[in-house]
């Protein structure tokens, strides 16, 4: 085995090790069922620590994860007596070009600190529906309706591959990989950082949580699916069942409108004049907008996510989910707050370009998932969360697969507790974890795989949606 010594005594940047005072900090996850005891945790401060890093893990056969925002409940970014390469200590920085409408991130940056920085100039880019961080999985968010998806927006990124060779990619270099990533994600390597486009955006936006009690349920849908029928690209609906005010079950929309309060209230007024029991929106900083979840997904819990996509609103199937959270809710020795998503943004820009764009499948589906949420971190919690993600998903699923004469169903990358381990949902899960990423990838798997076995043919990164490196890419 290679010598720890020798390896820290050529590293610039921090070496954490289960000896250290700060170690448990070090592993610390977004979410605590996600945290796992690592053996190193290097907190790399340029490119020669992340090749250093990664050699010392391939020669002594460690695991590896990449730890940006630390966000996935999954996992993704922990490994069980692995190492660590953590990019949050270094490479958490923003720099905005307002002359070229611009912003170069580090690989281990926040949304909050891209929408504080770029906002600064009336400026913005897509970003996630928290400020806590994503990016190459694809990436909806509140302003997608009027420029994309986040990969969409990424004009050039500089990656460490697995032998510790550099890349630059963008649409003039390493074309092939410049595909692959956005999608593909962590499949191919570090990215140190990114260079995304920003557009111009107005200081303030409406928005904010508004509540409605658990007996308008049918109202609210009538005249959420007429609003959806004509949606315009500069809003859009987060739309959550589960326990609010008091404890009972209800309905709450994080509503978003690109304009003043005056204007989005007008725009909304629909949903307002069915009588909210709480009312969280106004007009708000636009760097307030992404963290405005942030208290539901507070750090420190327990999380568990699972996703499906719907074609379009279904007023039977958002009862049916609500009746069923409602009774996993009440259900005596309940120790999860469970709760559902469906996302209702526009997707008439995402769908502008060709389905093959980016290796992330585009499509006018939208997302929806479980939420499920606890404080007690025992194994027999998290399979009970588990247990009735999947219980709740499948309604959303099924009704799905019959309105589209069973069209594969992976649901988003990114909102998933899937990351490709031994431990993952089931036993038949782990032993199908290929199926799983051929879903979700569709006809760009054959690709990705081609770009796989070039590019880290020994499958050093496999901790989200692992692709099988395959030189004919079958």
């Amino acid at each position: 085995m290679s010598d720890i010594h020798t390896f820290m005594q050529s590293f610039k940047g921090d070496i954490v090790t289960p000896n250290d005072p700060n170690y448990k900090q070090a592993i610390a996850r977004w979410a605590v069922n996600a945290e796992r005891p690592a053996s190193i945790v290097a907190f790399v401060k340029d490119i020669d620590d992340i090749a250093l890093a990664l050699k010392y893990a391939r020669t002594n056969k460690l695991q590896v994860a990449i730890r940006c925002g630390g966000h996935s409940p999954s996992g993704a970014s922990s490994a069980e007596d692995g190492l660590i390469i953590d990019l949050s200590r270094y490479y958490n920085y923003a720099v905005v070009d307002p002359a070229k409408r611009t912003v170069r991130i580090g690989g281990g940056s926040l949304w909050e600190t891209v929408d504080k920085e770029a906002i600064k100039h009336g400026l913005a880019t897509v970003a996630g529906t928290v400020n806590h961080g994503l990016l190459l999985g694809g990436g909806y968010g509140f302003l997608t309706g009027q420029h994309g998806l986040v990969v969409d927006n990424l004009i050039q990124a500089t990656l460490v591959t697995a032998d510790g060779t550099v890349l630059t990619l963008s649409d003039t270099e390493n074309t092939e990989l410049f595909w692959g990533i956005r999608g593909g994600g962590s499949n191919f390597g570090v990215c140190t950082e990114f260079v995304l486009r920003l557009h111009p955006q107005r200081r303030t936006v409406f928005a904010g949580i508004v509540v409605f009690p658990a007996e308008v349920l049918d109202a609210l849908m009538a005249v959420l699916t007429k609003w959806w029928k004509t949606v315009k690209n500069n809003e859009g609906i987060l739309q959550i069942l589960g326990r609010g005010p008091g404890g009972r079950e209800c309905i709450s929309l994080n509503l978003f409108y690109n304009g003043s309060e005056d204007e989005g209230r007008k725009n909304f007024k629909r949903f307002y004049d069915l009588g909210p029991i709480v009312d969280g929106a106004r007009e708000i900083p636009f760097e307030q907008l992404n963290g405005i979840m942030n208290e539901t997904f507070a750090h420190g819990y327990g999380y568990y996510l699972k996703s499906v996509f719907q074609s379009s609103p279904r007023a039977h199937v958002v009862k049916s989910v609500f009746e069923k959270i409602t009774q996993l809710n009440a259900a005596p020795g309940n120790e999860i707050e469970h709760g559902y998503l469906f996302e209702y943004v526009p997707h008439h820009t995402v769908m502008t370009l060709p389905e093959n764009a980016t290796s992330h499948l585009r499509s006018h589906r939208g997302m929806t998932g479980s939420a499920l949420k606890w404080t007690n971190n025992t194994p027999a919690v998290e399979q009970a969360a588990k247990k009735a993600a999947r219980e709740l998903t499948d309604i959303v699923a099924i009704a799905e697969a019959q309105a589209s004469d069973g069209k594969s169903n992976s649901g988003y990358g990114n909102f998933s507790g899937y990351h490709g381990s031994a431990d993952s949902e089931t036993q038949a899960e782990s032993a199908d974890q290929e199926s799983m990423s051929r879903t979700l990838f569709g006809p760009n798997y054959g690709p990705l795989q081609r770009l796989k076995h070039r590019y880290d043919p020994e499958n050093v990164f496999w901790k989200w949606f692992a692709i099988a490196p395959n030189a004919g890419g079958a």
